[in-house]
Parts: C-alpha cells; sequence; structure tokens
C-alpha cells in the first residue's frame, strides 16, 4: 500500500503530463470539471478541479466525509495510482480490468483517455 504522500506525488506527475500537452490540445480535450479520486485503501479522497491549467484545488480528506459530488470520480487503489502516475500500468487496461473505476459521463471519459 502506498502513502497519502505517494499518491500526491503520483497526481503531481498526471499533473505535469497534462501540462506537457500544447495548449491547443488541452482546450481541445479539456473541460473543466470536479474530480475525486478515491483510495479505498488508505480510507482517503482526493478533491480538485481539472482545469485547461491543469489540476488545481487539491485537497484530501476521510473517505466518508461530506462533500459536495464531483462530476468525475475515479475509484483506484493507491499502488494502482502511483504506476499509473508512473506509467508502468496501462490506463485502457486497468479499466478493463477494474483496477480502476470511473463514474463519469461517456464524453468525459473518452476525454480523460486521451490525457492519462
Amino acid at each position: 500500500m502506498s502513502s497519502i504522500d505517494a499518491c500526491l506525488a503520483g497526481i503531481a506527475k498526471l499533473n505535469e503530463r497534462i501540462l506537457e500537452q500544447p495548449p491547443e490540445e488541452r482546450r481541445k480535450h479539456i473541460r473543466e470539471r470536479s474530480v475525486s479520486v478515491r483510495v479505498p485503501d488508505l480510507d482517503t479522497v482526493f478533491d480538485m478541479r481539472l482545469t485547461r491549467e491543469g489540476l488545481v484545488g487539491l485537497t484530501h480528506r476521510p473517505d466518508g466525509t461530506p462533500a459536495p459530488r464531483a462530476q468525475v470520480v475515479v475509484t483506484v487503489d493507491s499502488d494502482d495510482l502511483v504506476e499509473l502516475a508512473e506509467e508502468r500500468m496501462d490506463y485502457a487496461r486497468a479499466l478493463f480490468t477494474r483496477r480502476v473505476r470511473v463514474d463519469a459521463s461517456v464524453s468525459d471519459l473518452l476525454r480523460m483517455r486521451k490525457l492519462i
């Protein structure tokens, strides 16, 4: 099991990958959304906003703490989050094998796939 700090570092790496995209690509694929990443093995939820300027407003809280419902909810164990961030796990395969679960609209799913 990875730590909260390792997960925060993984989210930072994902943000770096988003920001490496040219601004015109980000405009094409990113629609501002509230995002929650649930990490059940750490009993933690990371809340943030996905914007054209990357992931902003990152906070974390204990799972089960009341919060507004995010438009995109990702559920992933801590080790898998870190592996995805370090590109040691394929996002499509992780979805197919249910190591990552995403609760979002179909259009949001397709856009996220292009970013990650």
